[in-house]
């Protein structure tokens, strides 16, 4: 049976990532990277075109079909090196005629790096984007749900301002989207390189073959049939800005996702209750408690953002190598150590972040919603917790609207100092208290209080009408969420 564990702890393997990462399919990007040079050779009349057809589509998925496994144990067993252990096996599954051109006029990381670039730009196009999409959709339909729900906002972990419920989706939205816009234009940055050992095309000039090639070079020609471009220079490995800048937009949407994680997870506390996660059939919140229903998929998307930022720090640290290569940070940018997959920090974080997008868009059924859209808000208890203060709330207007009505002095430290205890010791809504504060002098109280229009008095009664542009900024944001998913192709239904 072959190997076909994602790097990372078993219990997180998004499935749709094991064509490009499970660890037997590991080399099928290589093979197609050799491939691509070999058939190259043979377009510029390098190889003979009797021998160039002996390489037929049953070969080439022979070759497509070399496990990490087998290379591993070549490697271990013959050249401790991985991709001359690679070349063995191809030698022999190649025609006689066709063995003297396998990795010629290539190094071991035109064809790794090469390989990687084209494992990201896949992963990218063909799952992380069209999930991205979908989970873009879902928050929109949600912000536009929840719009007009008023919710208390929390800054500090304390009693703010009203918001609304739609506010607080559209705000983790509008970081979805500008995260993954970033990631979708990182991606087609990931570039190839076919350059040599030291970049600067030695063994390709030496051997005649950059004379065949005319105006379209080696290099962009094999990596045209790949679907990538070359980098402008490179020396023996890629220069690292342009994958760099892809992972760091991918902890960007990791990230965004945590932030929700931990949000929804506070807001679901037994005291707060103002979310809570869909709970499935069989499922068990604590093996000893059973009244528990336990945050664990809000604990997990803040956690899975947790593992991409510390194995992004490897990525940082993998950015200098030594002229034009060492190998010092070999055994940290590898997909897989030698022995058995764990994680890395390459295509870890995509696998983390997958798996963060597979959650929240898990369907019970083919024809249920994601779990994203199954997600419960709980009217009464954001009802509940608006009014747990009264009108305590409303201390920002109430300190702006006296001091703009012309009260003498700090009318933030009459609202704050002297308002706010009288309210809480006599137990009076905070507008009265301003209010016998005020009338302690009369002069001052008849017209500060005269100053005030009407309609800015009534706002001052009603803390659930205090909510600004929330349901407004709700919409615009799920909007231009949609007008993104229109130019994506996509209908933004969740």
């Amino acid at each position: 049976m072959p190997n076909l564990i994602l790097p990372g702890n078993p219990r997180y393997q998004p499935k749709q990532l094991v064509p490009i990462w499970g660890y037997d399919n590991l080399y099928r990007s290589v093979a197609e990277v050799e491939i691509a040079a070999m058939e190259t050779l043979g377009d510029i009349g390098v190889i003979p075109p009797s021998e160039i057809a002996k390489l037929t589509p049953g070969v080439k998925e022979r070759l497509l079909n070399i496990t990490t496994t087998e290379v591993d144990k070549v490697e271990r067993e013959v050249t401790s090196h991985d991709i001359r252990a690679w070349v063995q096996i191809a030698k022999t599954i190649l025609p006689e005629e066709m063995k003297r051109w396998v990795h010629v006029p290539l190094t071991s990381y035109d064809v790794l790096d090469t390989a990687r670039s084209l494992q990201f730009y896949r992963a990218h196009q063909t799952v992380v984007r069209k999930m991205g999409n979908e989970l873009i959709g879902c928050l929109a339909g949600q912000a536009e749900k929840y719009a007009d729900q008023v919710q208390i906002g929390r800054t500090h972990g304390q009693h703010a301002l009203p918001i609304t419920v739609g506010f607080w989706f559209a705000t983790i939205l509008n970081r979805v989207v500008g995260s993954l816009q970033s990631a979708n234009k990182a991606s087609e940055g990931i570039l190839g390189k076919i350059s040599g050992p030291v970049g600067c095309y030695n063994a390709q000039v030496g051997l005649g073959i950059t004379a065949r090639c005319g105006d379209i070079s080696f290099e962009e020609r094999v990596l045209s049939k790949l679907g990538l471009k070359p980098a402008p220079i490179s020396t023996q490995i890629l220069p690292p800005e342009p994958l760099f800048d892809y992972l760091a937009s991918i902890l960007k949407l990791s990230t965004a996702i945590g932030q929700f994680g931990r949000d929804a997870r506070h807001l679901m506390r037994t005291e707060i209750g103002e979310i809570c996660e869909p709970f499935e059939k069989g499922q068990v919140g604590s093996s000893a408690m059973p009244h528990k229903r336990n945050p664990i998929n809000f604990e997990n998307f803040e956690g899975m953002a947790l593992r991409n930022e510390a194995e992004f720090l490897k990525i940082m640290l993998t950015m200098i190598s030594e002229h034009q290569r060492d190998l010092v940070g070999s055994c940290v940018a590898r997909d897989y150590p030698r022995s058995a997959p764990r994680s890395a920090p390459y295509p870890i974080m995509v696998v983390n972040t997958t798996h963060q997008l597979n959650t929240l868009l898990r369907r019970k059924k083919p024809e249920s919603p994601p779990f994203i859209a199954r997600i419960a808000v709980d009217i009464a208890s954001c009802q509940r917790n608006l009014k747990m203060q009264g009108d305590k709330i409303l201390g920002e207007p109430m300190q702006l609207v006296f001091g703009v009505a012309g009260l003498p002095g700090d009318a933030h430290s009459l609202v704050n100092d002297e308002a706010m205890p009288l309210s809480q010791q006599e137990g009076i809504p905070l507008l009265d208290a301003c209010k016998r504060v005020l009338a302690r002098d009369p002069e001052v109280s008849s017209k500060v209080l005269g100053n005030i229009p009407q309609d800015t008095m009534e706002l001052l009664l009603h803390p659930e009408k205090y909510t600004g542009l929330a349901a407004q900024k709700a919409r615009q944001i799920a909007g231009a969420a949609r007008a993104y998913l229109a130019q994506e192709g996509m209908s933004g239904a969740c």
